[in-house]
């Protein structure tokens, strides 16, 4: 493994890469660090570190942004309105045909795209940081902790408009930063980002329980997250190759076809997107119960179910909701008729099965039978956390479950990919051999 790094560091071209990569990361840990302006910083950091802090539904921005939100920084806002820009983005191409176009044009209607996720996501930005602002003059960022409801140094309007412009500019320079990996680093450059954000809490998560669990629970959790991490990488990698044969044509003196391939479906068709969707949907009714009184029924129904997370109920629809958005995802991200539409266009076909609509249900059929044990691994997943916070009450410091670990494998596999594709080209082989 060693001698591998070293082969990669010693091609020049791959060298550069890296190198860049790795820059653009430490001035985005160091952004992090950068408190915005008109923060009380000082007063930050001992809310931060109060016992009493609840993070409830914040946890997963603040996870995403690499522990910024809380320190409200420059890039409080992390990577979140880009991802969420990104999947308006794919829901819109059901509802709007000119997005369904474009996305079919190639590389230009891609970069058409893209751009309108780059204006959507600044517009996210503002309407994030003026909510985060908001929350931040109420205290309701941290569990409303006496004391941390006054972070604001200049209360007035200008003063309030200089951090949400900070903020957005903040989620800007690190969409740029994302690109920038992109195009001149080792690629996937958003997800490097959000992999970076999620990796730098994993010492203080250890750290954490460690110190309030012992020796004993920190090994027994470590040899844990190993076999889950392990059984991830292994689903993750795991896909059905439906074959394909294209027929031999003619065009002018010259033959085309008669090439055999195959269409990868993976078992986590959807990634890590329904868990995400899942929280977000289990986090509106907390934040609806904000708005009514303690001694109100249906507040009290609320809190007691769906705030601590550790209750039967939440883990149950929590599970559901992760099932019912992998299906709702698939379908959207994969459709068969188009898939068929193009396979008998260039002269493909099933062997065994019609070209057409036979394909299309055909292929639906394989991609509902895979999407079921697919959708129960990722709603197993994502109550791991929820099982350690009730086996030994640690919830947000426990870093082998849920969307932490979906995206530390998945990024860490295709990053992986990407380098060893690169040195194949370079030494024939690859950076695991």
């Amino acid at each position: 493994m060693l001698g591998a790094v070293g082969r990669a560091f010693r091609t020049p071209d791959l060298r550069n890469k890296l190198l860049f990569t790795l820059g653009i990361v430490v001035l985005y840990r160091l952004g992090v660090s950068i408190p915005s302006p008109g923060i009380d910083s000082a007063q930050v950091q001992q809310c931060v570190a109060s016992p009493a802090l609840s993070q409830g539904g914040f946890g997963l921005i603040n996870l995403f942004s690499g522990g910024a939100l809380f320190q409200l920084s420059i890039f409080a806002l992390g990577i979140m309105p880009y991802i969420t820009a990104s999947i308006i983005t794919q829901l819109l191409r059901v509802v709007i045909p000119r997005f369904e176009a474009l996305h079919k044009e190639g590389a230009s209607g891609q970069a058409t795209l893209t751009q309108y996720t780059r204006y959507m996501t600044l517009g996210l930005a503002v309407l994030n940081a003026t909510t985060l602002v908001s929350t931040v003059r109420t205290g309701a960022l941290f569990g409303n902790v006496e004391g941390c409801d006054d972070l604001l140094v200049n209360d007035t309007w200008w003063g309030v408009a200089l951090i949400v412009v900070t903020m957005t500019a903040g989620t800007g320079l690190i969409m740029w930063m994302g690109e920038q990996i992109t195009e001149r680093g080792v690629g996937n450059g958003m997800s490097l980002m959000i992999f970076t954000s999620i990796a730098a809490g994993f010492p203080a998560s250890f750290g954490s329980i460690l110190a309030s669990q012992g020796i004993d629970v920190f090994l027994i959790v470590i040899l844990v997250g190993l076999v889950i991490m392990a059984l991830v990488v292994f689903v993750e990698q795991s896909q059905r190759r439906i074959p394909v044969q294209y027929a031999k044509r003619m065009v002018g003196r010259r033959m085309f076809g008669g090439t055999s391939t195959y269409i990868p479906i993976k078992v986590n068709q959807a990634g890590v997107i329904p868990v995400i969707f899942a929280s977000s949907v289990l986090y509106l009714p907390s934040l609806i119960a904000q708005f009514g009184s303690p001694d109100d029924r249906w507040v009290e129904v609320i809190n007691r179910y769906f705030t601590a997370g550790d209750h039967p109920v939440y883990m149950v629809v929590y599970f559901l909701l992760t099932i019912f958005f992998a299906f709702f995802y698939v379908s959207i991200t994969f459709n068969p008729d188009e898939v068929a539409d193009n396979m008998k266009r260039y002269g493909g076909f099933i062997p065994g099965i019609r070209a057409g609509s036979p394909t299309a249900q055909y292929l639906s059929f394989v991609l509902t039978r895979i999407t079921w044990p697919g959708s129960i691994y990722l709603g197993t997943v994502a109550l791991i956390p929820l099982v350690a916070l009730v086996l030994i009450g640690a919830n947000q410091d426990f870093p082998f479950g849920g969307t932490s670990l979906l995206i530390i494998v998945g990024v860490g596999l295709e990053t992986v990919k990407q380098i060893n594709s690169q040195m194949q080209q370079r030494h024939y082989e690859g950076l695991l051999r």
